[in-house]
């Protein structure tokens, strides 16, 4: 397919468990015009042995040595040939009519750069789990997306080629590789990105209804990759106040307390009770404000928080079983 109407961009790392599944919830889509650039970051399992199997016409394949998942959404990007560019990573799924509903969207509305939707969630044997991602869909600044990252994660966002071309750069080593992503992030990229097409770039961004991506949790997330995800956001605000200096003087405190109690509820998910609560305490300290802005969510983790330490982590993580399923394991 030489003119498709979206490319399909997955990165491909050791995810053979879940990779036929991807590539499964691209191939169901009720808009056939797409292309799946599937890239091949050097991983070392059977996925791409997996992905190979298929000989759907729309599927292309592309291999480079391990650069990260930001170095091969790059990869993938710079081959589409789509206007359009949706994002996969090759454990989620989409719903079968999330292409469809992003394009008709974006065709409506071309001043929106970046079309998102909410994702419900699922463990890692595909069970949906009880919480999801009901994403602020309209009136989105860049002082929301800072704050509360309403794209909420990778496999959500369908991209306006021409608009995210706006924050394209060189590779600093490699000045031939465009780059849309920072590959020198491992960490909170996606954020990263969102940040800068619409804090530097004037990039508009818009949701549409519906739960239109599966977004898969995995058990086994210790509190050191909690520890490193901040530290990586924290890069990001750095970066930030280089671009959008008046963005992040504005938004940057306030934004440092929702992504501590992110973590605090991430924390909580994994059973790690005492430290959720010192990232809830630290959240607070960091936005007060943010308790008489979101109360319910507030006082439901200070709830949560303040259950764990009365009943001990392994109760807790039971209680929490039901709800979260094998991604609480």
């Amino acid at each position: 397919m030489s003119h498709p109407k979206i490319s399909v961009v997955m990165p491909v790392y050791n995810v053979e468990a879940y990779i036929a599944e991807a590539i499964d919830s691209v191939l169901a889509q009720t808009l056939p015009d797409f292309e799946l650039i599937i890239v091949d970051d050097g991983g070392t399992d059977n996925s791409m042995d997996i992905a190979r199997a298929y000989s759907d016409p729309r599927i292309r394949f592309i291999s480079q040595t391990n650069r990260g998942l930001p170095g091969a959404r790059n990869t993938g990007i710079a081959a589409a040939r789509a206007p359009l560019i949706a994002l996969l990573d090759s454990d989620d799924r989409f719903h079968p009519d999330k292409l469809l509903l992003h394009y008709v969207h974006m065709q409506a509305s071309p001043n929106v750069g970046v079309s998102y939707a909410g994702s419900d969630m699922i463990d890692q044997h595909g069970a949906k789990l009880a919480v999801a991602m009901h994403p602020k869909l309209t009136g989105i600044t860049a002082g929301h997306i800072l704050k509360r990252n309403p794209v909420g994660n990778g496999s959500a966002a369908v991209l306006r080629k021409s608009a995210i071309d706006r924050a394209a750069f060189p590779h600093p080593e490699e000045p031939d590789r465009i780059c849309w992503f920072d590959e020198s992030f491992r960490q909170s990229e996606d954020i990263e990105f969102w940040v800068r097409l619409a804090g530097a770039y004037d990039v508009g961004f818009e949701g549409i209804q519906g739960q239109l991506t599966d977004y898969r949790i995995v058990s086994g997330a210790l509190s050191a990759n909690i520890v490193k995800q901040f530290v990586s956001w924290e890069t990001m605000i750095r970066k930030a106040s280089v671009y959008a200096p008046d963005l992040v003087k504005e938004h940057g405190q306030a934004a440092r307390g929702y992504q501590l109690r992110y973590l605090s509820r991430r924390a909580l998910q994994l059973g790690e009770v005492s430290f959720a609560g010192t990232l809830l305490r630290r959240a607070l300290a960091a936005s007060p404000r943010m308790a008489f802005a979101e109360p319910s969510k507030t006082f439901i983790t200070a709830a949560a928080v303040a259950l764990g330490a009365i009943v001990g982590p392994a109760r807790f993580k039971a209680i929490l079983r039901p709800y979260l399923k094998a991604a609480s394991q």
